[in-house]
């Protein structure tokens, strides 16, 4: 995977940007600027991003250029996502954006160290590659998507690695979902301190 030139963070393999509502976890419904930044070297099979994996497909951008897309909309709040936003120094970028007033949210896998400065970490861990050492103890929201029962246990063994306030969500893998959800409501009856996230992007139709 060639990742491209990118100026210690002044320049980011921009995929997409674009204003739209938060579908998912503790943040769902509030309106935000979405960045996403391609690159990700997880793997999921799963994934409904995997066009972002090859970060050399997407030009290098001026983080002014990104930051100047994002303060013309009302809302404040900016979410970083991938691809694995991780994969690249992002302290250059938040900077820009903390210097405009702006309220930033990551995803992330944890699967690199983290850089940049951030309101809310939501940490969404991979079997296929487990987040690096510290990264559980920033995670303002743990997010583990289930894709079969067996992912309950994978849930749990994060779950003992956040911080006590850390929000903590189970959210259907969206191809299964119907066959997934039930399972998934009945276990977080059972294990309350659980809630459920839904992409409710995706049911509104939205970006």
């Amino acid at each position: 995977m060639k990742y491209p030139e990118l100026k210690n963070g002044e320049l980011l393999p921009l995929v997409e940007s674009f204003y739209t509502i938060q579908g998912e976890g503790f943040n769902t419904g509030k309106p935000a600027f979405f960045i996403r930044l391609g690159g990700c070297d997880v793997g999921c099979s799963w994934c409904d991003a995997k066009e972002t994996w090859n970060p050399s497909l997407y030009p290098p951008t001026s983080i002014a250029k990104i930051v100047e897309s994002a303060v013309i909309h009302p809302a404040k709040a900016i979410v970083l996502t991938g691809g694995e936003p991780l994969s690249y120094p992002l302290d250059k970028l938040c900077t820009l954006l903390k210097s405009r007033g702006l309220e930033i949210f990551l995803e992330t896998s944890g699967s690199h160290q983290i850089s940049g400065r951030f309101d809310w970490i939501c940490l969404s861990p991979k079997r296929k590659k487990h987040p690096v050492t510290g990264m559980h103890q920033l995670a303002s929201e743990l997010k583990v998507i289930i894709e079969n029962p067996d992912d309950f246990a994978w849930a749990e063994e994060n779950k003992i690695l956040v911080r006590k306030d850390c929000k903590l969500y189970l959210q259907p893998e969206w191809s299964k979902s119907k066959i997934i959800l039930p399972l998934i409501v009945e276990y977080v009856k059972s294990h309350p301190e659980w809630n459920i996230s839904l992409q409710t992007h995706k049911y509104m139709n939205i970006p």
